[in-house]
């Protein structure tokens, strides 16, 4: 049986796109492959909701800055499914070769998984060049990516930081193919409140130290506010030396240290009399 797939015709020669009101056909109800297709009526329709109902909820903060110092990524480790706490020693910084970052906020396995087939692309590009990557140029791979992949279900909103010839970089890259430059990024659940804290005392000319309480200061607030976000902050200075690991503090470690008293605490409240 030979199946097309043109649109119906009405008697006026027109194709008709109203299909409430066309039957459907049993000899229509495969696809090419012969896989049985819903009976609904409304297929697209269908299908939209069915991927709401079956969506994930996420929950995460990542952020990332450029100052004068270079460049700084700070991250939680909270994995989260929903109310459902998998984890608290996810590890949402992928280190892509010696120059280069990359974060996680979405989905774990998906982040994961293509920001190591970029390390891999990245790598191939230095054996056929002979000379490092840019991080413009790891970001366009990676947004390239994602844009072949786009409406599959992908679920990322990354950043990739690193150092080149050029300086400092840093770019946001998500599932849909979107690909953005900046100096201040905040990507998650928490993101909001980070930004809150991060946008308050970002400085481009403060010295390495001020900024990286900064990054931890503004993770610190935002698994605060986020339930989806928490376990460890983990910061990162990027260098025209490479990276470096800075520090992982437990958040209710820092807690205590920001605020050893707790009345000194925004969220303390009087009991009302």
């Amino acid at each position: 049986m030979q199946l097309s797939w043109d649109l119906p015709v009405s008697a006026s020669g027109g194709p008709i796109r109203n299909y409430d009101r066309l039957p459907l056909s049993s000899e229509l109800a495969g696809g090419p492959q012969g896989f049985a297709l819903p009976d609904v009526k409304e297929l697209d329709a269908f299908e939209r909701q069915v991927v709401e109902m079956v969506k994930p909820a996420h929950g995460t903060t990542t952020l990332g800055f450029i100052f004068q110092g270079g460049v700084i990524i700070a991250v939680d480790s909270r994995a989260t499914m929903g109310s459902y706490i998998s984890s608290q020693t996810v590890k949402k910084v992928i280190e892509i070769n010696p120059y280069l970052l990359g974060t996680m906020a979405g989905g774990a396995a998906d982040c994961s998984f293509w920001e190591r087939n970029l390390g891999m692309q990245c790598r191939l590009y230095e054996l056929n060049n002979g000379k490092r990557i840019t991080v413009r140029g790891a970001s366009k791979l990676l947004a390239n990516t994602m844009f072949s992949y786009r409406g599959m279900g992908l679920s990322m909103g990354t950043m990739v930081a690193g150092w080149d010839h050029t300086g400092p970089g840093l770019y946001y890259v998500d599932s849909d193919g979107q690909r953005t430059k900046g100096e201040r990024f905040s990507v998650g659940s928490g993101s909001l409140y980070a930004y809150g804290i991060m946008d308050q005392g970002y400085k481009w000319d403060m010295p390495v130290e001020e900024a990286v309480e900064l990054g931890r200061r503004a993770i610190y607030h935002a698994t605060f506010r986020d339930c989806a976000s928490g376990g460890t902050v983990s910061v990162y200075h990027v260098t025209e030396k490479g990276w470096t690991k800075i520090s992982g503090d437990d958040v209710t470690e820092l807690h205590f240290k920001y605020y050893p008293q707790p009345e000194s605490h925004p969220a303390y409240a009087t009991p009302v009399l």
